[in-house]
């Protein structure tokens, strides 16, 4: 006959913990490799180990603090005319020279600089912003929206900007900085536009963008505070790759004739006004030149670096 089991167990009897034994507690806790940071931080780690964008950084930042203060640093106004320093080689008295018409070219090569630097940078920033939203928009919307407004980016492309600056100065009947602005601009956001709409496409399909159109967030609200800032490190580099773009096309059209006119002056003007008497004064054509040349392959190089800074696949 099998013997009866029963049940002794009483829910109302204390337990005692000398009962129960605590494991895992010997092994050492998980220690993390580094502390956590953010994105923005591990991006400027990267960008500060890649030496080439560092230098690039800093001859940028040298060069704005010069045409920041470098006109007052020479003693010299720009516009100042001397006629018994006409054509003077460089010297202590004139560090730069002088040119045809005894005016400092220090002075008018930092001078200068504030002009093709405001070209440059507010002309990136304006085309980014107006490619972001129109880009933004295209992809959004997609279907005919997207077919009819590619389609505008692609006739206005197909423009040469040229023929923009020129009919723009015939009918405004002006060669003012303005002028040369809205010509500048007036297709060059085209190519961010077709950028950020194809990184847009990529962005419609998350899980976040249709959480917002399911909430009913409006399709604006969407491109603006979802869509365009995942987009932000791409918007970045675009800039830094377009400010060479912008000062080149300035210097390009202030060298034809078609720029920034007498008394203002920029690196373009005064490489054309130099090209005269490049052959006894070279010189004052060196200068402007020199600018451009380091300016451009400086924010090339950053923009360079900002792209492997940025990405966030090569994040350890």
């Amino acid at each position: 006959m099998e013997k009866e089991v029963r049940n002794t167990f009483d829910p109302n009897e204390e337990i005692s913990m000398e009962k129960f034994q605590i494991i895992g507690l010997d092994e050492e806790p998980e220690v993390l490799a580094r502390p956590r940071v953010s994105y923005w931080k591990d991006a400027w780690r990267r960008l500060k180990s890649n030496k080439i964008a560092l230098v690039a950084l800093i001859i940028l930042l040298l060069l704005t603090f010069m045409v920041i203060f470098g006109p007052k640093i020479s003693g010299y106004a720009f516009e100042e005319i001397d006629t018994n320093a006409i054509n003077q080689a460089p010297s202590g008295k004139h560090w730069f020279g002088t040119d045809s018409l005894g005016r400092d070219i220090f002075a008018r090569v930092w001078q200068a600089g504030r002009v093709s630097l405001l070209i440059g940078i507010t002309g990136a920033v304006i085309s980014s912003v107006v490619g972001c939203i129109y880009g933004g928009i295209a992809a959004y919307f997609g279907g005919i929206v997207d077919d009819i407004m590619m389609r505008i980016v692609e006739v206005l492309l197909s423009i040469p900007y040229l023929i923009i600056v020129i009919l723009i100065s015939v009918v405004t009947d002006s060669k003012s900085l303005g002028t040369l602005m809205l010509a500048l601009t007036l297709t060059g956001w085209c190519g961010i536009a077709r950028l950020v709409r194809g990184q847009m496409l990529q962005l419609k399909s998350q899980e976040f963008v249709l959480a917002a159109n399911a909430l009913g967030v409006s399709p604006i609200k969407t491109i603006l505070k979802h869509m365009i800032p995942n987009t932000i490190s791409l918007i970045i580099v675009a800039i830094t790759f377009d400010i060479p773009g912008y000062i080149f096309s300035e210097a390009f059209l202030s060298y034809i004739g078609l720029g920034i006119q007498a008394p203002n002056t920029s690196w373009g003007a005064l490489a054309s006004a130099a090209q005269q008497n490049f052959m006894f004064y070279p010189y004052q054509m060196l200068f402007p030149a020199l600018m451009i040349a380091l300016t451009m392959l400086s924010f090339t190089l950053l923009g360079d670096g900002l792209r492997d800074a940025l990405d966030p696949k090569q994040r350890k």
